[in-house]
């Protein structure tokens, strides 16, 4: 018990992110009856919270360096625009236009990288224009009208679910098996993660501790892909939100540059001192908060199947709520993807529970609001009590 508390005490802000969601989970599970957790339900989740994940996995980078994005609702509606454009209007085949919208998406992100790392324009002003700049222009593009349907081919990445190779009839055998993957995957990680601790003579938690976590979490696994097999299986998106958080989650532990985003964000000045350079970290975040804006943009306009001038609208608002109640600081410094992609889900049982049980969207904006409120005065009363 002492083990147990020692390791909350030193997580308390990762494990109450969890318990908060499982909370938020359990809740609604019982005021719905059972709605929210049955497969149709947990696929929606899915696909309805995909480009508010995206959008959060790239504003917790910019949120660790100290500053803010407040353009990236507005930068989805503008190439959700341009793609529709693309496509329907000069049919252009499917795999250029992404390719040319992301390009784009990237250049917005480095131009407001510049006025923020090498000219020094406070990010908030910046994204701030950017917000107003790009919500005007897909008015433009646009015309105020809305542009419809997209290929089907696109409408794919958003909307369709892998091949059953294996013709399974009640249940798709593919999402079970790539579930049992993930499984054994996670334990023989856990289990090499363990033995390096070892290794290097760091004291990891005790066995029995140790493998109930394990076992947790691998039921959770195989909970979550057995309930996607009941339905349809495992929707095209997911697996490219598992690539996104696998290989940010990687970069950002793993790598030099993930180092210099933390340390940059920690004290830009030591870091500077440091030989870090500051403000390259800090135009190229921004230039991935474009990319990720981009693909956010797509992925909202294949699920809708239109461009409208009122995409994104509050997308920057729920990526910036995602991050900070997913244990991301203000100041800088602090933050994890993983944490961000748990206060997206966070955000979005609140949205999807709320909307289950008739809330009208003024209270749910008024609860989500005291959600944020709360998060942050969590994190502040959390940093008081730290020695």
């Amino acid at each position: 018990m002492n083990e147990i508390k020692q390791l909350i005490r030193q997580n308390i802000r990762k494990f109450g992110m969890i318990i908060a969601l499982i909370g938020i989970v359990l809740i609604f599970q019982i005021l719905t009856g059972g709605i929210l957790l049955t497969p149709l339900n947990i696929t929606n989740l899915i696909m309805q919270n995909s480009y508010i994940i995206i959008l959060a996995i790239g504003m917790v980078l910019i949120i660790i360096t100290g500053e803010i994005d407040l353009s990236v609702g507005s930068v989805a509606a503008f190439i959700g625009a341009i793609a529709a454009t693309f496509m329907i209007k000069m049919d252009m085949p499917v795999i250029i236009a992404i390719a040319l919208s992301l390009l784009i998406g990237a250049l917005i992100g480095a131009w407001q990288g510049f006025w923020v790392a090498f000219v020094k324009v406070p990010a908030f002003i910046v994204t701030l224009a950017g917000m107003l700049l790009f919500r005007g222009l897909t008015m433009v593009v646009l015309g105020g009208r809305t542009l419809a349907p997209f290929p089907s081919g696109f409408r794919m990445i958003s909307s369709n679910f892998i091949n059953d190779w294996f013709g399974g009839a009640s249940l798709h055998l593919l999402t079970l098996i790539l579930g049992a993957i993930a499984c054994g995957l996670y334990i023989v990680m856990q289990f090499k993660l363990r033995n390096d601790l070892k290794k290097y003579n760091q004291k990891p938690s005790s066995y029995p501790l140790f493998l109930i976590k394990v076992v947790i979490v691998a039921i959770i696994i195989g909970i979550f892909t057995y309930r996607l097999a009941v339905y349809a299986g495992i929707p095209y998106i997911l697996l490219v939100l598992l690539a996104l958080i696998a290989g940010y989650t990687f970069y950002m532990n793993k790598t030099i540059g993930g180092r210099h985003i933390y340390a940059v964000g920690g004290n830009e000045k030591a870091s500077l001192l440091s030989g870090v350079k500051a403000r390259k970290v800090k135009f190229l975040v921004y230039v991935n908060m474009g990319i990720l804006s981009a693909l956010a943009g797509l992925v909202f306009a294949g699920r809708l199947n239109a461009a409208t001038p009122q995409a994104g609208n509050l997308f920057e608002l729920d990526a910036i709520a995602a991050a900070v109640i997913g244990g991301a600081s203000l100041t800088g410094g602090i933050g994890t993807v993983v944490g961000a992609v748990i206060g997206a889900l966070i955000m979005g049982v609140l949205n999807n529970g709320m909307s289950l049980l008739g809330v009208g969207i003024d209270w749910q904006q008024a609860i989500k609001g005291l959600v944020l409120l709360g998060a942050v005065a969590f994190d502040i009363l959390n940093k008081k009590r730290m020695p």
